[in-house]
């Protein structure tokens, strides 16, 4: 049985000196994957400290762009090196098919560490002579420590974009996986001390959010927060980090607009809307879990969708023809299951699915699920499901589609599907979301910024964006000829 403990300095604590153990539950079966030891205030605090040190004292921060490019480029690829054994122990914790993790988290999470290493490289600050006699040169430096805080949802993806810019720039890190799905993390932090990363500069603490997460957010020795989560939380951290006004980072929750427009190429719709809604078995922040259908064109989208739907497999999550896992763990599949039957008690028009998969009787298997709601006003429309579950909305004109899109309090990502031009750059101008998706799904360029509008998060990753984040900008000005300054107190 594994056992989950924290990495501090470089080297695994010891189980015996934490109280609270945590039972790993494996969302397959039900079965047992292992127990996590929960770091309390105290051992936070001695990660913190750790991190502080490797920031203040190691070498790390004073290395040259080249060998931290050269540390960076190691890690990813003894990091993909190992690629089977990570996506077997995310696959376990997470219920998410193998072949996905496989072939689309553990090569993101190689790319997330190239990138990185390619953005340090061109992040070359600027000067300024605007002002005769003076030189202004404007650079980044590293801020200090960073906290991370990663899902449950895709954890190896996820928190290597957040690490692999917070340390690129010379910062160090305490990373903070779910305490659900700790087990890939783990590993993926002892490879990359293998692959020569310095002690300290790299430290993890597992454990809930209620102990660990807050002794991490609250701690005055932060210099920066970046979480990956529910808008709740997100609030929670917002309000830990103010005390010591500790910059945040926070990429929250979605119930984002993916509409179909007449225009559109049908076929394509449709793959890209069970795709927007159903892979990663539906747990995505940027999900197109509303779907607005033009009305002219509804029925026969809605007919097709249904028919795909019931044909999707749901099943064993190592098996490479599952296309749905199971839900990660128990309490969240308690409350997609709530949900469903919540819209039929409110009278919401079910088309396909609408409970557990009958065809599992251990794991929490949820059937791929859609409803017609009633109006956006419905809970179905306005709460994040976080699930293989769509809400189905019909409108008239392109204007109702805009205001409809708009009409949420989040306003994560967007998808249109339309072959007009006119109607896809409305979209693109008039919709509030800070990622707009025409006529594809799940695209993700990692140079382009990426976070939400409204209760969709605070920041920026990716891109320069997410890079300055994790840095201080400073500016130095330089006489370039000796002044003749006013002589105060001379005779």
């Amino acid at each position: 049985m594994r056992e989950i403990t924290s990495i501090i300095g470089g080297s695994k604590t010891t189980a015996a000196s934490v109280a609270d153990q945590i039972k790993i539950e494996n969302p397959r079966d039900e079965s047992i994957n292992g127990v996590l030891f929960e770091a309390n205030a105290a051992e936070v605090d001695t990660a913190v400290a750790a991190a502080r040190k490797a920031f203040d004292e190691g070498p790390w921060p004073r290395m040259s762009v080249a060998e931290r490019q050269a540390i960076l480029r190691a890690v990813g690829a003894h990091l993909a090196k190992h690629g089977d054994e990570l996506a077997e122990l995310e696959c376990d914790d997470a219920g998410l098919p193998m072949h996905e993790v496989r072939n689309r988290h553990v090569p993101r999470m190689q790319q997330n560490f190239e990138y990185a290493s390619s953005l340090i490289a061109m992040d070359t600050g600027h000067a300024l002579e605007q002002i005769d006699n003076y030189l202004t040169v404007i650079s980044h430096e590293p801020a200090g420590v960073a906290a991370l805080l990663a899902p449950w949802n895709a954890p190896l993806a996820l928190a290597s974009m957040k690490l692999a810019q917070a340390v690129s720039l010379g910062n160090t890190a305490v990373l903070k996986p779910s305490e659900y799905t700790p087990s890939s993390l783990f590993r993926f932090v002892e490879l990359i001390h293998e692959a020569g990363m310095p002690d300290g500069v790299v430290n993890l603490v597992n454990g809930r959010g209620t102990v660990t997460g807050r002794a991490l957010t609250e701690h005055a020795g932060v210099d920066r927060i970046a979480f990956t989560g529910g808008t709740g939380t997100g609030r929670m951290i917002m309000t830990a980090a103010a005390q010591n006004l500790t910059p945040v980072m926070l990429e929250l929750g979605g119930k984002s607009a993916n509409m179909i427009f007449e225009s559109a190429d049908l076929d394509s719709a449709i793959d890209g809307a069970l795709l927007g809604i159903y892979s990663n078995n539906g747990q995505q922040c940027l999900a197109g879990s509303r779907i607005l259908v033009q009305k002219n064109i509804a029925a026969d989208f809605i007919d097709r969708f249904a028919e795909r739907t019931g044909k999707i497999r749901v099943g064993d999550p190592r098996d490479p023809s599952t296309d749905i896992g199971p839900l990660c763990y128990r309490e969240h599949f308690e409350r997609v299951s709530c949900f469903a039957e919540a819209a039929k008690a409110d009278g919401e028009q079910l088309v396909c699915g609408g409970g557990p998969d009958q065809a599992h009787e251990r794991g929490f298997y949820f059937s791929p699920t859609a409803f017609v709601a009633k109006s956006n006003k419905s809970r179905i429309a306005r709460e994040e499901i976080f699930g293989p579950f769509a809400t189905i909305l019909t409108f008239d004109t392109v204007d109702e589609a805009i205001r409809l899109a708009n009409d949420s309090e989040f306003g994560l990502v967007a998808y249109a599907w339309t072959q007009d031009i006119h109607t896809a750059l409305r979209v693109r101008d008039e919709v509030r979301a800070g990622t707009v998706w025409i006529n594809t799904p799940l695209m993700r360029d990692l140079h382009a910024p990426f976070g939400g509008y409204k209760h969709s998060g605070v920041g920026r990753t990716g891109g320069f964006e997410g890079l300055h984040f994790f840095a201080e900008t400073k500016s130095s000005s330089f006489a370039k000829n000796p002044l003749s300054m006013h002589k105060l107190g001379a005779e």
